[in-house]
């Protein structure tokens, strides 16, 4: 059985202005790059960890035009949402999305909590279980991460998570879990999606844990001009083989990303982080960008679990007032 695996693609129609190129007609190489790799490769299924989209409700002409290509894809594609992709960082949310509707039209399957599906291959039989993204799934407690029931039909089991899992320590005051933190799953390969870097591929005790890096390389960071965008196999028989794929239609960093935006980005952010320290102690400014007060509001400290849920609930639905469609 061969199963590919890629995370964080952010579809959208406009271009941010720290890339050089057309964002859209990258994307559109990349999954056609993508499709070609399939065939090549002989691909069972199709594998995505989450952030198909760059929002919830991008427009029906991207949508269109990226449900043909991801269409034209002749496997099973099986993928759990991101924070791009729902209302609020609310998982529930999902079936007023466009990654809901091409899961009601069968364009892509979206895994559910608790759901368990088994892929079978040439007498291969795999477990595949995912987690989407929600506000607190990097605190203290690890669950979401780890797997513990194992069908003894299954001869691998795979589960995909869009968390900050990380191989190393990171930014102080940012949630984050490492590979460490959950070794104890029962998780042949745990893919995940979310940091946009990667890690690669680390193996600990016979058990693999994946993150190739986004598809897109969208943020303001001089790291990402070196990086160049991958995808996962994955092949399974008698024993696991994992291997990062590079795709030939990224371009290098250099060529697309623009480093006076990001030079200038990371001025501007140095100058307000010393400006917000100044003030902050007087003054709460409020946060006009959505993503910001998520993540504001998810991380927020003594405040109560009850009183997150009911905030996150409330800017959903406010986010949700203009569709129009309640039902």
């Amino acid at each position: 059985m061969r199963l590919l695996f890629l995370t964080d693609t952010h579809i959208r129609g406009n271009t941010p202005k720290n890339r050089n190129d057309n964002l859209f007609e990258t994307l559109e190489r990349k999954f056609i790059e993508v499709n070609q790799i399939i065939e090549e490769y002989k691909i069972d299924f199709l594998l995505h960890g989450g952030d198909l989209f760059d929002r919830p409700d991008v427009s029906i002409s991207i949508v269109n035009r990226f449900a043909s290509i991801i269409n034209s894809i002749k496997i099973p594609i099986y993928i759990i949402s991101g924070n791009h992709d729902i209302y609020g960082h609310n998982p529930q949310t999902i079936n007023r999305t466009m990654l809901g509707l091409l899961d009601a039209l069968g364009v892509v399957k979206v895994i559910r909590d608790e759901e368990k599906i088994f892929l079978e291959k040439n007498g291969i039989i795999v477990q595949l279980t995912g987690k989407s993204y929600t506000y607190n799934i990097d605190e203290i407690d690890k669950s979401d991460y780890l797997v513990k029931d194992v069908s003894k039909d299954a001869d691998y089991s795979i589960h995909m998570v869009h968390g900050m899992l990380l191989d190393k320590p990171f930014i102080k005051g940012i949630p984050y879990t490492l590979i460490e933190d959950i070794v104890d799953t029962e998780a042949n390969i745990t893919l995940s999606g979310h940091y946009h870097s990667g890690f690669g591929i680390v193996e600990i005790n016979n058990k693999y844990f994946v993150n190739p890096g986004s598809l897109i390389r969208i943020t303001n960071s001089l790291a990402e001009i070196e990086r160049m965008p991958k995808v996962t196999l994955i092949d399974l028989s008698d024993h696991i083989h994992i291997e990062l794929i590079q795709l030939k239609s990224a371009k290098p960093g250099s060529q697309v990303l623009d480093r006076r935006e990001i030079e200038n980005h990371i001025f501007k952010s140095e100058r307000l982080f010393e400006f917000k320290q100044s003030i902050d102690t007087a003054v709460n400014f409020e946060k006009l960008e959505i993503n910001e007060i998520l993540m504001a509001v998810s991380n927020a400290e003594g405040v109560s679990q009850e009183v997150k849920e009911e905030a996150l609930k409330r800017i959903a639905n406010s986010q949700m007032k203009c569709l129009g469609d309640e039902f």
